[in-house]
């Protein structure tokens, strides 16, 4: 369990590997067109008298200036100090940029508009808007950041989420094929004993039984008309070996047509009522077993007679495996979207199963 519980962490690490350069790459093409844009609408937005050249040096100075603070911000200031919980440190090295930044920018613009008194003037007047501003700017950033890893975040941990339970389902849906397969290999070495006629009917029951199993039983959900096919293959196996011991009745109600269910959910539950409940204690019982199918809503309920007096251990030992790994396939695939009733009375046993297909 161990093994198929790491497989998703390995699964996504390695498709984080596989996609980082992809992602890098889109990341960074994605970043310059956005300044590209933005530059574009500050020109457009503060064309003034001193003309498209100096407006466009200009404006391409400031957003020069915005990349590169928020470069370092995003590069070496959050990782290396921000994410290791050292705010403080982080804030005084935030600030210590913008103060080393901004004058350096005030400079080259004043440089660029040396015949324009007014335009310098202008820019050493409003240092204190310059300065605040590269700070918001670095600040937005942050901000960014923190919100952009919490959706990364957020969406990785869905994903392992997914592949966690897709694991899981593998895992119980493994333990369901075997367990009954032992089963019926059992029954059919007991009427090759006895040199049944019978023999030939179970080997070939059992073939088209194990063909659903091995090769349509792969995907999480399955066509609900051939899981009750495989139903019907299951109780005339039985109805071969226990001969005329046992009542068998299915009654299946409502239209089947391309509802889907997970695969084997029923087993657990036939093959309780035929071991546990009608056992060698009890020559003549019976199992009653009714589907009815209303539109995406599916009741399944199975009734079985059984003696007062029960094997204790063998009933606990095998019959709660079944229905304990039932109940978890339930929870992962149908949380919320099943109700599930078992009663145990002194002579009865039955289960009472509704979901939303």
């Amino acid at each position: 369990m161990g093994v198929a519980m790491d497989e998703p962490m390995r699964s996504l690490a390695l498709k984080k590997l596989e996609h980082s350069s992809v992602w890098s790459y889109r990341k960074w093409i994605a970043h310059a067109l956005f300044w590209v844009f933005l530059l574009a609408i500050l020109i457009v937005s503060d064309f003034q008298e001193a003309g498209w050249p100096r407006i466009l040096y200009n404006k391409f100075t400031d957003v020069a200036f915005y990349a590169l603070l928020i470069y370092v911000n995003l590069l070496y200031l959050i990782p290396n100090y921000l994410t290791k919980k050292k705010f403080w440190i982080y804030v005084g090295l935030l600030l210590l940029a913008v103060v080393i930044l901004t004058p350096i920018k005030i400079a080259i613009q004043v440089m660029l508009f040396s015949d324009a008194p007014s335009f310098q003037i202008y820019f050493i007047k409003n240092q204190s808007y310059y300065f605040l501003s590269m700070f918001l700017i670095g600040g937005s950033s942050t901000l960014y950041s923190i919100i952009s890893d919490w959706f990364i975040h957020q969406s990785e941990k869905m994903e392992l989420q997914t592949q966690t339970m897709q694991s899981e389902l593998n895992f119980l849906r493994s333990q369901v094929n075997p367990h009954f397969l032992f089963n019926t290999l059992n029954n059919l070495y007991a009427l090759t004993l006895k040199k049944s006629d019978d023999a030939p009917q179970i080997v070939l029951k059992l073939s088209e039984m194990m063909r659903y199993m091995l090769y349509e039983c792969n995907e999480r959900k399955v066509p609900l008309s051939k899981e009750i096919a495989y139903l019907k293959n299951y109780l005339d196996l039985e109805r071969l070996r226990q001969h005329d011991m046992i009542n068998i009745n299915f009654n299946i109600r409502g239209e089947i047509r391309d509802q889907k269910i997970a695969p084997l959910l029923f087993i657990p539950f036939l093959e309780n009522s035929f071991k546990h409940g009608l056992n060698n204690q009890l020559h003549h019982g019976y199992v009653d077993i009714d589907i009815n199918v209303e539109e995406e809503r599916l009741q399944f309920h199975i009734v079985n007679s059984k003696a007062p007096s029960q094997p204790k251990q063998n009933h606990r030992r095998s019959g709660g495996i079944g229905l304990v790994n039932v109940q978890r396939r339930l929870n992962l695939i149908y949380p919320d979207q099943y109700q599930l009733k078992i009663q145990n009375q002194p002579n009865t046993y039955s289960v009472n199963l509704e979901l939303t297909l």
